[in-house]
Parts: structure tokens; C-alpha cells; sequence
């Protein structure tokens, strides 16, 4: 099971398995952002989890879709202020999630430096200012803060 906890209740994972479900619920994951094409196990689109799929490349060539991150973001938060815990994941929890994950952050009003040195701090793997994904993430905080 490849997953980092980031806050109380935001979590950053490589495509997680069926047999890690039980683990994940435990940790009161209740909405799932897939960044990823493959389909997810089918336990995870069955209560108590939610799912929303937001298929995205991790290319230099087709950045993350700023509207991705902005319906990722919006999903997140109410979930979050009631109490309950969000995992984001894609193929291994390095771009993809990072960057929704950071995005996520800012909705709670953290900068996106302290977002990215937060992810860094929290999972080895993360790599937030790989260039294609740290321009996504200050493009979202400077319209997520232009429109909030």
C-alpha cells in the first residue's frame, strides 16, 4: 500500500488496490480523486467511498486542465470541513495527485510553496516542482485566489 498522509484528513497515493480498501476506510477516506485513465477497483466506487474521476496525462505537452483542478478542489473541501478524509491518487503518487493535491491545500488557504514543501515533507516520492506540475499548481492558486 503506497499512501502518504499529508493533513488529518488528505492523503496522496500511488493507483491503490482492492486489498487496501479495508486500510483506506479506516483512515475515514470517504471521496477518492482518481487523476488517472485505468479504471479503479470496483470497492471503490461502492459506499462509503465516492469517486470522482478526473483523467489527466502527466506530460509536458498537455498540462493539467486548470478546471480539473478547480472541480477536484470544490469536491474536496466539503468533504474535508465535515470531518471526513480525502485520498488522491494516480499511477504512482508522484505528479497527478501532487498537483491535486497541493491544489486542494490551497483551497484551505495555504500558499503554494507551503503546499508544495508540505507534500515534500510528507512523501519521499512527490514531486511537486518537476516544472510542468509546479506551473499547474501556481496557475490554480493564482486563479482560485483571483475567484475566492
Amino acid at each position: 500500500m503506497d499512501i502518504s498522509q499529508i493533513t488529518e484528513q488528505l492523503y496522496i497515493a500511488a493507483h491503490p488496490r482492492a486489498e487496501s480498501a479495508d486500510a483506506i476506510r479506516a483512515m475515514n477516506v470517504r471521496l477518492i480523486l482518481n487523476m488517472i485513465f485505468f479504471r479503479p477497483a470496483d470497492v471503490y466506487r461502492q459506499p462509503p467511498f465516492r469517486m470522482l474521476t478526473l483523467r489527466t496525462f502527466d506530460s509536458i505537452f498537455l498540462p493539467i486542465p486548470i478546471g480539473k483542478l478547480v472541480r477536484g478542489v470544490n469536491a474536496a473541501l466539503p468533504v474535508m470541513e465535515n470531518g471526513e478524509s480525502v485520498l488522491v491518487y494516480c499511477r504512482e503518487g508522484r505528479h497527478r495527485s501532487v498537483a491535486m493535491a497541493a491544489s486542494v491545500l490551497v483551497g484551505q488557504g495555504y500558499s503554494a510553496d507551503e503546499a508544495m514543501q508540505l507534500i515534500t515533507s510528507k512523501r519521499a516520492k512527490a514531486d511537486p516542482y518537476a516544472w510542468h506540475i509546479q506551473r499547474r499548481i501556481r496557475k490554480f492558486e493564482e486563479i482560485w485566489r483571483r475567484s475566492h
